[in-house]
């Protein structure tokens, strides 16, 4: 039996923590779910050890501070392994991303895809109620890695994601720099500079409707400046699986 799993990092998200769990554990495949939670100050790490006496699928990691959205996910997927889960998700909380879509994120792995991505942008654009300069920002965002980097992703700082377990214990965690955003463009320009198979599925990204957005302008100049240190670092690595 394939173990799924789906890894969503908490910040202050007390309005959407609790119907979020719901729709995932609602699902037509089992997905088990880990919480890593920043010590929110609203209380939404609480609320899901409260949740964890109703859900027998759902986990939570506490963490001491707001200590960055790569870091989540790292101990995210190292807990992941150590636990044997062959499918690890990754999904917001806020509901941007819609959970009914892990199922098509499921079945492209399990079709032999060893990275399958929720993409706003294989077909069209796919945004609603964004801003048009964040939409803006954002196609441009994946327009520069793709041109710097020459990964063939169009949608390169998604982060709605399924791995294969082989994929995160391959490309050696460790050795992932970025933090903030620019975590999503790394994770994914190391799983295809190994050559694992990556698929994306077409999605609609829909703009949170309650709680407060972590997007800021420093995220951007991550991403800017980060990525041809990124490439530059990959001329000197050797990629070998």
């Amino acid at each position: 039996m394939v173990k799924n799993l789906v890894i969503i990092p908490t910040y202050n998200e007390k309005e959407n923590i609790t119907a979020i769990i719901e729709a995932v554990t609602g699902l037509s495949v089992t997905f088990d779910m880990l919480i890593v939670d920043d010590n929110s100050p609203d209380g939404t790490g609480s609320i899901v050890e409260n949740l964890q006496k109703e859900y027998s699928n759902l986990n939570l990691i506490k963490r001491e501070g707001k200590l960055g959205l790569g870091t989540a996910y790292i101990i995210g997927f190292r807990w992941a392994i150590e636990k044997g889960y062959d499918i690890i998700c990754e999904m917001d909380a806020d509901f941007s991303h819609n959970p009914k879509d892990l199922l098509k994120l499921y079945k492209s792995c399990i079709n032999g895809a060893d990275l399958a991505i929720g993409s706003r942008y294989i077909s069209g654009v796919n945004v609603v109620n964004w801003p048009l300069g964040r939409v803006l920002m954002s196609y441009t965002a994946s327009l520069y890695v793709r041109l710097v980097t020459g990964l063939k992703v169009k949608d390169t700082t998604a982060g709605f994601k399924a791995y294969k377990r082989i994929v995160l214990e391959t490309i050696e965690l460790d050795m992932i720099r970025a933090r903030g955003y620019a975590f999503q463009i790394e994770m994914k320009f190391t799983t295809w500079k190994f050559g694992f198979k990556i698929e994306e599925i077409p999605i609609v990204f829909t703009d949170r409707k309650l709680g407060t957005s972590k997007m800021s302008g420093g995220i951007f100049n991550e991403a800017l400046w980060g990525v041809p240190r990124m490439k530059f670092r990959s001329l000197f690595r050797k990629y070998n699986r």
